[in-house]
């Protein structure tokens, strides 16, 4: 097997390193790192954002997709998304109809509350709203377990707004995929579709920053495994959520630096449009 080689510094070719400067994301050596408030940086950037004629957000140290690193409460985002699905499960522990309220459904008759429900028929806030709901105290648990586990490291990565883009929008395509392929009348809950997201966005942030690929490759299997070896489980809500994480994910940390914003917004809308197109081409098909 070939041995990898690390990138030559940016200034010394021929030094290998794997520090990145913070902000600009080049390869810098030991000799050329200069200590900052997170990581280090190269000598221009800090001789850049030194100089009067320049803003105090022009020396704000940046993520590697280019978002803001906020000092205190790394893991924010991640915690208020943990509480908030808990919330809304030990409300539809106390009341069992607001699960009949939120959860996903094509187009069924519901007996419980006397009516025809669904997406199709108008109730498209199913596709949102069955994100954060959990009937089940193992399946709660086992998403709030990995959102804990992938969340924090990829919102300190990714920065708070781009990783909640990511969480909503993978959740949102796993969502559209189950309202296409299942049952009009099975109805579906729970924040693995978003999960899965954060799962493929990691992967393709170990890969970026040439981390061991290992341990989150065999997390990746063992959820797959368990998705479309256990009956009950909305696997179409894991694949889209997962589709999603990888191409948002994609764009967030990998091109040119002067377009990633452009390459960022592109793929969010992307997987946005492809999502609503979904949405009303199977509400068509169901109407």
């Amino acid at each position: 097997m070939e041995q990898a080689h690390l990138p030559g510094c940016y200034r010394h070719p021929g030094k290998e390193t794997g520090i990145r400067c913070t902000r600009c994301e080049r390869p810098i050596c030991s000799d050329c790192m200069v200590n900052a408030s997170v990581g280090f940086q190269c000598p221009e950037c800090v001789r850049d954002g030194s100089g009067t004629g320049h803003s105090r957000t022009a020396n704000q140290p940046r993520t590697i997709a280019g978002g803001r690193v906020t000092a205190g409460h790394p893991h924010l985002v991640t915690n208020v998304l943990i509480g908030l699905n808990l919330l809304v499960f030990l409300i539809g522990r106390l009341n069992p109809a607001v699960i009949d309220e939120l959860v996903l459904i094509g187009f069924a008759f519901d007996p419980d509350l006397g009516r025809v429900v669904g997406v199709a028929d108008g109730e498209w806030y199913r596709l949102v709203s069955s994100m954060f709901l959990h009937e089940e105290i193992w399946h709660v648990a086992g998403n709030m377990l990995l959102l804990w586990l992938l969340g924090g490291a990829l919102e300190a990565e990714l920065g708070r707004a781009r990783y909640v883009t990511l969480y909503l929008l993978s959740g949102l395509a796993g969502s559209a995929l189950t309202y296409l392929i299942a049952p009009e009348n099975q109805g579906s809950l729970g924040a693995s579709g978003a999960v899965y997201g954060l799962l493929g966005a990691t992967v393709v942030l170990v890969r970026r920053l040439k981390r061991d690929m290992r341990p989150i490759m065999a997390l990746v299997v063992l959820n797959l495994v368990i998705t479309f070896a256990r009956d009950g489980i909305a696997w179409e809500a894991h694949i889209g959520g997962l589709a999603a994480g990888l191409i948002i994910a994609y764009a967030m940390v990998n091109g040119p630096r002067e377009r990633r914003a452009l390459l960022q917004g592109a793929a969010c809308a992307l997987v946005l449009g492809l999502t609503l197109v979904t949405v009303v081409l199977r509400t068509a098909a169901l109407t």
